[in-house]
C-alpha cells in the first residue's frame, strides 16, 4: 500500500491506540511517514514525538512495549486506530491507559 496516501493533509496523523483483547482506548499520538513505517516494518508501535521533535519507540526505555496486532485506517484515511498488546503500563504516569480521568460534574444527557 502507499502511505503517502495518509499524509496528503498533513505531515502527521493521528494514531489512535487500542488494547486488541480489551479494545480500552489506551492512548493518542501522532504518527508521520516514518513511523508508519517503522512500525509496518518491526511490529511495534513508534510514533512523532510534537515534543522532542523526534522518532520514539513506544516502551523502547520502560520495557512498556506495544506488539501491533492490527492496524486500522478510517474513510478519509487521515486516522489510525493500532491494536495492540500492551505490555505494562501505556501511560507515562504508570496507568494502564492515558484515559484514566473523568471529567467530573458534567452531566451528558443524564
Amino acid at each position: 500500500m502507499n502511505l503517502d496516501s495518509f499524509f496528503v493533509k498533513s505531515a502527521l496523523i493521528p494514531a489512535i491506540v487500542q488494547e486488541a483483547d480489551t479494545r480500552e482506548v489506551l492512548m493518542l499520538a501522532y504518527m508521520n511517514r516514518e513511523s508508519l513505517q517503522k512500525t509496518l516494518d518491526t511490529g511495534y508501535t513508534w510514533f512523532w514525538s510534537r515534543s522532542r521533535q523526534e522518532l520514539w519507540n513506544k516502551g523502547a526505555v520502560s520495557g512498556h512495549l506495544q506488539r501491533v496486532k492490527d492496524l486500522y485506517y478510517d474513510c478519509d484515511e487521515d486516522t489510525l486506530l493500532v491494536m495492540v498488546r500492551q505490555t505494562g503500563a501505556a501511560c507515562h504516569t504508570g496507568h494502564h491507559s492515558c484515559f484514566y480521568r473523568r471529567l467530573e460534574g458534567e452531566s451528558f444527557g443524564e
